[in-house]
């Protein structure tokens, strides 16, 4: 009996730590009524990597804009988390690719980073790393922050 309870806080734990990681495909349905960045990184891509401050900051700082990422390279669950960690990437990250659901192909250069606009269209892709000013620009963000 005590096997089975470790068990199966074991796996509620496992469930935990991946959520904290990862937003399920559904994100994109809720987040509709506002712009959405979604970067595609890897821990291997060191443009990703310089872009990443400037990503965390405009999913902290907007009310209307939502920043997902999307490991490149498939990672889930604990290594997923792991990788993002290390990164420093705060923002949530998709469970699986996106691409196929919004009618476009996968990125094939890093960092990309797609730019849907409040009715949940592709409007562009950023290719290169991106800095707040570029980011703006591509989501016509008003300049009232979370913190004014």
């Amino acid at each position: 009996m005590k096997v089975w309870f470790y068990l199966g806080l074991l796996l509620v734990l496992a469930a935990c730590d991946q959520q904290n990681a990862t937003r399920p495909q559904s994100t994109l349905e809720q987040l509709r009524g506002q712009w959405v960045l979604i970067n595609y990184w890897a821990q291997w891509c060191k443009p990703c990597i310089e872009e990443i401050p400037e990503l965390n900051a405009v999913d902290e700082s907007y009310d209307n804009i939502t920043v997902l990422g999307v490991n490149y390279d498939g990672a889930t669950g604990e290594e997923l988390a792991r990788q993002a960690g290390a990164l420093g990437v705060t923002f949530s990250n998709l469970a699986r690719d996106p691409a196929g659901e919004l009618g476009i192909s996968r990125p094939v250069v890093l960092p990309s980073t797609l730019v849907l606009d409040p009715s949940g269209q592709v409007v562009t892709t950023l290719v290169g790393p991106q800095t707040l000013e570029t980011l703006k620009q591509a989501t016509e963000l008003p300049q009232k922050s979370k913190a004014q």
